[in-house]
């Protein structure tokens, strides 16, 4: 929490269950409400874990929808479904599968949460991170043990390009960090 309030860049990494996306859309939730930021931004690589779910109807927004819900949930909670529904009505909480960031910018007012980045590849990762803008704040999180892609891992490769710069943070949750029982 303390990361992700200091640092523009934070990268959550570590096993399942230990709040990563948790703290995250909190986070987001009470910029929003307190009116820090004036829009959240929830994004993850569309890929499925393992088995195939085939056609889903509907429009993008519900297509996604399945991929975003525990984000939602969390949101609700802290927010409430009425002012959520609200702000995901007039743009206010955006949810968009990875590959519709490209040409976007995250600019000043902004938090944008990356989730499950360890299903990105290393050109997906680069795309990403060349969206954000000065004043937005970006968190990251994944497992990079949980890789649901074949080769490279973007969430890797980010690790070992941005560890040592200056406004980046990254931070290793542990097995005993884990709060999900």
């Amino acid at each position: 929490i303390r990361a992700i309030r200091q640092h523009g860049l934070t990268l959550g990494l570590g096993p399942a269950g230990t709040g990563k996306s948790y703290c995250a859309a909190a986070l987001a939730a009470e910029a929003l409400e307190s009116g820090k930021i004036e829009r959240i931004i929830l994004t993850r690589p569309a890929v499925e874990a393992g088995e195939q779910l085939g056609f889903l109807p509907g429009s993008l927004d519900e297509k996604f929808a399945v991929y975003i819900d525990a984000f939602r949930d969390i949101l609700n909670q802290r927010l409430g479904a009425g002012t959520v529904n609200y702000c995901i009505r007039h743009g206010r909480i955006v949810a968009a599968p990875l590959a519709f960031m490209r040409g976007k910018t995250f600019d000043q007012g902004t938090f944008v949460i990356l989730d499950e980045a360890q299903n990105t590849s290393p050109a997906q990762m680069k795309m990403f991170l060349t969206r954000i803008g000065e004043g937005s704040k970006v968190v990251i999180n994944g497992d990079v043990r949980q890789s649901d892609i074949h080769g490279p891992n973007g969430l890797g490769d980010a690790m070992d390009k941005l560890g040592s710069l200056a406004g980046v943070y990254i931070h290793h949750f542990e097995y005993e960090d884990i709060v999900r029982s």
